[in-house]
């Protein structure tokens, strides 16, 4: 009777990894961009510990590891493009964009997309066990959520041409895919030596977030990002 309970668990904490992913896409899309971002996190926290609960119990299961694509695509991937799709309508167009600036705004949903093809990736990617290639869907969450609450003001204002959100798109959705490694912050012990690229990480993370405020959690990505390319050239 336990095991035929206890082998639910981490499929439960993923669907709540995905009820909560659908209430940051109503938030999003109703521009509740804080509320949007509380979700996400959440959805995070579920993320984190459906792998952990599966590690832990040994309820691994074929439609566990579908179910977490799923939820993850719509959590990571549709939620931060329905921010992104609700920012673009807010924005100011420039005369020459007055054209498309109805039709632009749906270039959001290119983040869902390379979020989709990042995850079936990642689901048939034996190289990424105890790291990652390319950025993961839940940082890339993380950067969009925070960066549009925290500088929302920013964003839309009269300074910002829509282009660069654009541009800030189509970057993060080749960084979804990329074929580059990025270190993970599992830590299988407390040595320095074993964990130094994690603990720099993790140190400079603190003033970013303390000075930065909530726009801080998009230059951690940031951060991340960098730290990642840095170590990939030094190995």
């Amino acid at each position: 009777m336990a095991n035929a309970i206890t082998r639910h668990i981490p499929n439960t904490v993923t669907c709540l990894n995905l009820f909560s992913g659908c209430i940051a896409c109503v938030m999003a899309f109703e521009a509740r961009y804080d509320l949007a971002l509380t979700f996400i996190i959440l959805s995070a926290v579920f993320d984190f510990f459906d792998g952990m609960l599966a590690r832990t119990l040994k309820a691994y299961s074929a439609i566990g590891k579908d179910l977490d694509s799923l939820a993850d695509d719509i959590s990571f991937g549709a939620a931060p493009s329905f921010m992104i799709f609700s920012l673009l309508k807010e924005m100011h167009y420039p005369a020459a964009m007055e054209g498309i600036a109805p039709y632009f705004p749906y270039l959001a949903f290119l983040i869902a997309v390379f979020s989709g093809l990042r995850l079936a990736k990642f689901n048939n990617d034996t190289r990424q066990t105890s790291s990652f290639v390319g950025l993961p869907v839940p940082a890339n969450a993380l950067f969009w959520g925070s960066l549009i609450y925290g500088s929302h003001s920013l964003l839309i204002s009269e300074n910002f041409n829509p282009i660069y959100l654009l541009l800030l798109v189509m970057l993060f959705s080749w960084l979804l895919v990329a074929e580059i490694p990025m270190f993970s912050l599992k830590f299988k012990n407390l040595s320095w030596k074993d964990n130094k690229v994690s603990f720099i990480f993790l140190i400079v993370c603190i003033p970013l977030l303390v000075f930065i405020g909530v726009s801080g959690f998009a230059a951690v990505i940031v951060w991340y990002i960098i730290l990642s390319l840095l170590t990939r050239k030094n190995k």
